[in-house]
């Protein structure tokens, strides 16, 4: 294998494994002898289970980012980045289960859940950039954490959303930010508040994570 299979396979195979087995019970063996990725391999992509989690997140940022275009200059920022979050759900539906089962494991283990939040910080850094929003200084930094916040509340309701629509979803997200875009820092259009959810949004396909290129209401 090259260094970066050897990578793609041992996050998959992470990945498969939290499906089925609770965080704090994976260890870097389960994942070298699911993947076949033989140990030293591993030790040279991933040098604990703190990696793995980041390679994910960061995985997840490049399939958004590489959906993102520029055909924003008619949207408000609340618009950009209603389609950007819902862009990474869309990421993230192939890891629902993972998804789930991390969200699931960070309830009962403080640390799990502060690691989360930390790395989904990063992300909606990413994020805002996406949307085309200031990410920068210590307000980026408040903007990052405040929408971390909300995007783990809108996975809650994506986790138990039955709808392949997704309605209870978007309705959620879109009141989220409605009662968060003060906040955070992103309304530029008062009136927005006016206006009704967008039952309607373009839905763009993002292939699921296949490479590495990368709180417990925080995860992804």
């Amino acid at each position: 294998m090259t260094f970066e299979t050897s990578r793609d396979a041992a996050l998959r195979a992470f990945l498969q494994l939290l499906e089925t087995t609770p965080f704090e019970r994976i260890d870097l063996l389960d994942v070298a002898e699911h993947s076949g990725v033989p140990l030293p391999e591993l030790r040279a992509a991933f040098a604990s289970r703190r990696d793995l989690l980041a390679a994910f997140f960061k995985a997840t940022d490049r399939q958004v980012l590489a959906a993102s275009d520029d055909d924003f200059t008619d949207e408000t920022a609340q618009e950009r980045l209603f389609e950007v979050l819902m862009r990474r759900l869309d990421a993230l539906e192939p890891h629902k289960e993972a998804v789930r089962a991390l969200m699931r494991s960070a309830r009962r283990n403080p640390p799990l859940a502060f690691l989360l939040l930390e790395l989904s910080v990063k992300s909606q850094t990413w994020m805002l950039a996406a949307a085309r929003l200031p990410a920068s200084g210590l307000a980026g930094a408040v903007r990052a954490r405040g929408l971390a916040l909300l995007f783990g509340r809108v996975l809650d309701v994506w986790l138990d959303e039955e709808d392949p629509g997704l309605s209870r979803t978007m309705a959620t997200l879109d009141r989220e930010l409605a009662n968060g875009a003060k906040l955070l820092g992103i309304l530029d259009d008062l009136a927005y508040l006016a206006r009704p959810w967008r039952i309607e949004r373009r839905r763009r396909d993002v292939p699921p994570v296949t490479e590495e290129p990368g709180t417990a209401d925080a995860a992804a």
